[in-house]
Formats: C-alpha cells, sequence, structure tokens
C-alpha cells in the first residue's frame, strides 16, 4: 500500500516510516523540518530510514499549507495516512499558544480536507495523553470526560479528536485517535525527560527537576508504540480512540534513579517548583487496545531505560 507519514523526519514518524517499509509498503514522509530542535536530527532520522533501500520519499513541506497538501495527494494515491506532524510539547505550547493551534488544528483539518478530496477513506491522527487533563480517576481510560485541558497543547489535541469524529461522521472516513502516553526510546526529542536528564547527567550538568519528584508518568517505548500504530492500519474502526501507554506509572524520582544507575554517574539536582500546564500524573488503561488491536505492550520502563541510555553512548556525537 502508499503511506504517508505526516511528521515523517521526527523522533516516531521516523520510526513508523521504517516499519511500513519493513512490511512491504511503499511511504511518502511528509515534514517542515522547523527549528524546534535541531533540523540535522531530522535529517539524521531520514538517512536511517533511507539506509533500508526501499521505496521511500521524502517531501518538505508544512501541513498548514493546503497547495502543498493538494499537490501532494494529487500526484499519488495514497491508501491511508498516519498524521503525526504537530508542534509538541506542554510548556512550549504555554509560550506559543496561536502557533500550537495553527499547527496542530489548522494542520489536521488541512491533512483530513486533502484526504477527502482524494478519496482516502483511512487516517490514524496522533493525540496524546495530555487530553484528560488533571483526571483524579486512574488508570485514565478512554470514556472518562476530558472537558478540561490544562495546556494550550492538550486543547489542541483535543480538538484534532473532535474534527477527527466530524470527518468520520460527515464523511463516512475511518479515523483512529491513538492517545499516546510519554513515548521514549532511541531518537527521542532531546527536549523530553529521559533525553535531556540523560544528556545533562553525562556531562556533569545539573537537571531541572520540577516539585519534589513524586509527579509519575506512564512511560512508554517506541516499540510497543509501533505495534499499536502498525495494528490500527490493519484494520477498519469507523471512529475510535485508543490509549498506546504501558499502563504502569514511575515517578520523576524513580526515572532519575534508574538514568544514574545506567549511566553510572549521580544527578546534580536543580529542584524548582512545579510548571503550569503540567500534570501530576498520568497512567493509561489500555484494556481497550489489548482487545480491539491486541495490543500487549513488552518494553516495561526499568528495561527501557538502559536500552535509551545505551543508545545515546553510542550517538551522542
Amino acid at each position: 500500500m502508499n503511506f504517508l507519514v505526516t511528521g515523517g523526519a521526527g523522533f516516531i514518524g521516523s520510526h513508523v516510516c521504517e516499519s511500513l517499509l519493513q512490511q512491504g509498503h511503499k511511504v511518502w514522509a511528509l515534514d517542515d523540518l522547523n527549528d524546534f530542535y535541531d533540523p540535522r536530527r531530522k535529517r539524521d532520522n531520514l538517512q536511517a530510514v533511507s539506509l533500508l533501500a526501499r521505496p521511500f520519499e521524502f517531501i518538505q513541506g508544512d501541513v498548514t499549507h493546503a497547495n502543498t497538501l493538494k499537490e501532494l495527494f494529487g500526484s499519488v494515491p495514497f491508501d491511508q495516512v498516519i498524521h503525526l506532524a504537530a508542534r509538541a510539547g506542554v510548556r512550549p505550547s504555554l509560550q506559543q499558544p496561536a502557533l500550537y493551534q495553527r499547527v496542530n488544528v489548522e494542520g489536521t483539518v488541512s491533512v483530513l480536507e486533502a484526504a477527502r478530496q482524494a478519496g482516502v477513506k483511512k487516517i490514524t491522527i496522533a493525540s496524546s495523553s495530555s487530553v484528560y487533563g488533571i483526571n483524579a480517576k486512574s488508570p485514565f481510560s478512554e470514556d472518562d470526560p476530558i472537558f478540561h485541558p490544562v495546556s494550550p497543547y492538550a486543547a489542541s489535541k483535543l480538538a484534532c479528536e473532535a474534527l477527527g469524529h466530524v470527518y468520520h461522521h460527515l464523511y463516512g472516513m475511518d479515523v483512529v485517535m491513538l492517545r499516546f502516553f510519554t513515548v521514549y526510546g532511541p531518537r527521542q526529542r532531546p527536549d523530553l525527560a529521559i533525553h535531556k536528564f540523560t544528556r545533562m547527567i553525562a556531562a556533569g550538568q545539573p537537571i531541572p527537576v520540577y516539585g519534589d519528584g513524586s509527579t509519575a508518568r506512564d512511560h512508554t517505548h517506541i516499540n510497543d508504540i509501533l505495534d499499536g500504530i502498525m495494528a490500527c492500519t490493519r484494520q477498519e474502526f469507523g471512529f475510535e480512540i485508543f490509549n498506546l501507554g504501558e499502563s504502569e506509572t514511575i515517578t520523576l524520582a524513580r526515572l532519575i534513579q534508574l538514568i544514574e544507575t545506567a549511566l553510572g554517574r549521580a544527578a546534580l539536582i536543580d529542584r524548582q517548583p512545579l510548571q503550569p500546564g503540567d500534570v501530576p500524573h498520568t497512567h493509561a488503561d489500555i484494556s481497550k487496545a489489548r482487545t480491539r488491536l491486541g495490543y500487549h505492550p513488552k518494553v516495561k520502563v526499568a528495561q527501557g531505560i538502559p536500552l535509551f541510555v545505551d543508545w545515546f553512548l553510542k550517538n551522542r556525537h
């Protein structure tokens, strides 16, 4: 099949491209290579994908540019779209809320509309655990009410979910929304905690720790996320939302301990106050994904952190 992967040069996107190519599909990756972090990292990701020597094409372009999308969809008969392109991160969204709404919401509706006009019936879209906001119920279920996001990023992802439902309801498109829970692994974005802490501890720099270390996250290894995404490409759902997480939480303090052990070096802690927009914990109820997708995460965080640190040490230069 012909797949379009938006955000295909990024952390998750480049891994998705590799998985699709290894399964024998043809892949087109669309990415604007913006400077949210060093674009050279994304070019390195693309180089790694290209080394597979499979049918792969990269297009540099912005998902908010309707003409770019129209030309692309008009030139290739795509069977499916995996829409991962977005401005990511809770804290940066507080500084640029309008940018996050433009790229994430306008970009998503532009991709949906281009797919509709081209007759593409199936699209898988990245959402986020951030849509749950400060949720007193744990673990978080897809059926939980989610009317109280606490960051512009979370609000943008909630809007994307609504748009996905609209395009299913009006046009019969098969739309799956995937709520990712703190994805990590090789090629992880450098601004995310595991990558940032590993880099700074290895360099002997103090790491910023917001709060007392008791905040907890459901960290999910990229290999498990890929299993969930690939399962979505093999079925039709109408419209569905799935949590993709490990369904286990780990405190920030314990996460730092695991990184210290893997590096063989103690962290210098720069204690700072909790940040606006952050949530105290995330915890995925993955029973629906287990039943409908056959999703069974395998990489526990205690195994995944040493794997990440090993990758980091081999690739830090």
